[in-house]
């Protein structure tokens, strides 16, 4: 519905001037196509989709008191529009009169198209549109303003009827195909364990699909109150988009429930080769602990002086945690497995990390002697390659060395201080052999 330009002064006026025959032919034109307009709007108005929901609606809150408004509006905006059309078609008839009309039919008509004698029902301004008034009662108005205060109801009414189909089309079939998806999950849920009242997600699941019940009737009822009006200050009916807010929350709650779930499935898929995995982490960790007891005992037999740390017992919780795992797994309560396999995975490495490093710590008296047996050995080969094996210092010490570390129990301190004193007496021995071939070069 378009608002007509401005117009000279009117008959409501001293100064207004009257038409002559061709401005008052070129007013009734296009006056009559704006009638057209205003018709082809109105109609549209009537039988939009939207107007219709809000007929046969249920409605409350802000869409009920808005929706009642409206009502009332639509109603005004026709006894203005019956008014514009009694008032052209008065013209009309003045006009059919003659082919050339009278100076009085010139003075009526520019009083018909251009005065504010077009009475209509009493309407207040400022949006709120009043009953009619009683019979005879009405305010005045010039075509033109008439036109204008049509377009202010229309647009308004159209906003309303705009805005509440905007939002009935966007969001219940979308909260309907995120139920629908719901439903699915909760399905999947359940065969896997995740059941209210026995897994976070079950409640979580419960949760969003009360949020997207409530959510749907809502929307169903009270519309307006899921509309966002433009910040740009669009002329667009409407004006503005659906909040999409709480709809989007529960998809995303939903989105969080689904890789869980998935989750879940992952380990059913997976379960036997992560327990066998775990069974093999753990039987090595006990022969791990089992070889540092045997030896121990062995390093406490061999080696004096020397302080063994103690070997903890086989990781018994882990095993206890093993056995559970093993019984979810055959009951099929995934949801409480996963858990459970990642604690046991990361607990097992480090418990057979723990068993290597006991190992080692129980072990290293022996490496110590070990190393010491062997740098003793090459040390006697050096001395053999220079001909000085059977030095009598040198054997005498080599002896004392050897019965140090091939006795039970070893003192390695003892044992140590032996080796290095014959390291000295090689070392000594071995000066004058390297000065005599630096002189026979």
């Amino acid at each position: 519905m378009g608002v007509p330009g401005p117009v000279p002064g009117s008959p409501g006026t001293p100064d207004a001037p009257v038409l002559d025959r061709e401005e008052v032919d070129r007013a009734l034109a296009r006056l009559g196509a704006e009638y057209e307009a205003i018709e082809t709007s109105l109609l549209a108005l009537q039988d939009h989709a939207g107007r219709r929901l809000l007929e046969g609606a249920a409605l409350s809150g802000t869409t009920k008191e808005r929706w009642a408004a409206t009502e009332r509006a639509v109603t005004v905006l026709w006894s203005l529009f019956d008014a514009y059309t009694a008032t052209l078609e008065a013209a009309r008839e003045v006009r059919a009169r003659r082919r050339w009309p009278t100076p009085e039919d010139l003075a009526e008509l520019t009083e018909l198209l251009r005065g504010d004698g077009v009475t209509v029902p009493g309407t207040a301004d400022g949006g709120t549109v009043q009953e009619s008034g009683p019979a005879g009662g009405g305010e005045r108005y010039r075509l033109e303003e008439l036109v204008e205060r049509m377009n202010g109801l229309y647009a308004r009414s159209l906003d309303v009827i705009v805005a509440a189909d905007a939002v009935w089309s966007a969001l219940p079939a979308r909260i309907d195909l995120l139920s629908a998806e719901l439903q699915r999950t909760r399905s999947l849920a359940h065969s896997v364990g995740v059941r209210p009242g026995e897994h976070p997600a079950g409640d979580d699941l419960e949760r969003i699909t009360d949020e997207l019940a409530r959510l749907r009737a809502q929307v169903i009822a009270d519309p307006l109150a899921f509309w966002v009006s433009s910040s740009t200050g669009s002329s667009a009916p409407g004006g503005g988009r659906p909040d999409t807010g709480r709809y989007d929350r529960a998809a995303r709650a939903l989105e969080d429930i689904r890789r869980e779930i998935a989750a879940v499935l992952d380990v059913r898929q997976d379960a036997e080769h992560r327990l066998m995995q775990l069974r093999d982490v753990l039987s090595r960790a006990d022969r791990t602990l089992t070889e540092a007891r045997q030896a121990r005992g062995e390093v406490l037999a061999k080696i004096a002086a020397s302080e063994v740390p103690a070997v903890s017992g086989p990781p018994t919780a882990l095993h206890e945690q093993l056995a559970a795992a093993a019984e979810y797994r055959r009951r099929s309560l995934w949801h409480r497995l996963s858990p459970l396999l990642d604690s046991l995975e990361e607990r097992a490495e480090d418990e057979l990390h723990r068993a290597r490093e006991s190992l080692t710590a129980v072990t290293a008296p022996l490496a110590v002697r070990a190393e010491l047996r062997g740098r003793l050995d090459a040390y006697r080969a050096k001395l053999a390659r220079h001909g000085l094996a059977e030095d009598p210092l040198l054997v005498e010490r080599y002896d004392i060395a050897r019965r140090m570390l091939w006795s039970a129990p070893c003192d390695l301190r003892a044992a140590e201080h032996a080796v290095w004193r014959y390291q000295q007496a090689a070392a000594e021995a071995l000066v004058p052999q390297q000065a005599e071939g630096k002189g026979d070069s």
